[in-house]
């Protein structure tokens, strides 16, 4: 009896640590990334053409709706599809092993931090967007209240068909993700070598 609440004093203390290290590099990794994006938001966006600003935000938004795909997929998948194939090396098996073992904080970095970033960045190019479409018009109302609106609707509208998606197909999902991972990660070794 004493053992298994010592063993449980020791889990505990494993896994704060590991805990509180995902918090700082996830909440790092966020300000940086917040920043670049704000910059890219803010100044770089502002002098491109009308057209290419609404094919960014329609990228953007693509974007944030890919990766909460993988998030559901990666959360949803079952790990036991994947140990067949790795026993018989499947390229990109392990990787979606690792992905599935991972699947919080893969869930985290893709729905949140992505996600998050794609709808900072979407909010700033719909505002330009507004102001460029205002101007050249010469508009008197607020056209952003319309634009804000379009691209929440298509976010969540394209969420949602993607969390369907995700879930029938999650085991598919993953290991294209998994052999993405894995060519990446060759490339990686063979350029260093």
């Amino acid at each position: 009896m004493k053992q298994r609440k010592e063993r449980k004093q020791n889990n505990k203390k494993k896994i704060k640590p590991s805990i509180l290290r995902w918090f700082i590099t996830i909440t790092i990794a966020t300000f940086v990334l917040s920043l670049f994006f704000s910059y890219i938001s803010t100044v770089a966006i502002n002098d491109i053409p009308l057209v290419f600003a609404i094919i960014l935000l329609l990228l953007v938004i693509f974007i944030g709706i890919f990766f909460d795909i993988i998030a559901v997929a990666v959360t949803v998948a079952d790990e036991a599809n994947f140990h067949a194939k790795a026993t018989k090396k499947v390229e990109g098996s392990k990787k979606s092993i690792h992905l599935i073992k991972n699947a919080p904080k893969v869930s985290n970095v893709c729905a949140d931090v992505i996600g998050d970033m794609c709808g900072v960045l979407s909010g700033s190019i719909s505002a330009i967007i507004a102001i460029k479409i205002t101007s050249s018009l010469n508009l008197d109302f607020n056209i952003q209240i319309f634009i804000s609106a379009f691209v929440a609707s298509l976010t969540v509208g394209g969420k949602a068909i993607g969390k369907e998606i995700a879930n029938a197909n999650s085991v598919k999902i993953v290991h294209v993700v998994g052999k993405f991972l894995h060519f990446f990660e060759r490339k990686k070794n063979t350029h260093h070598n």
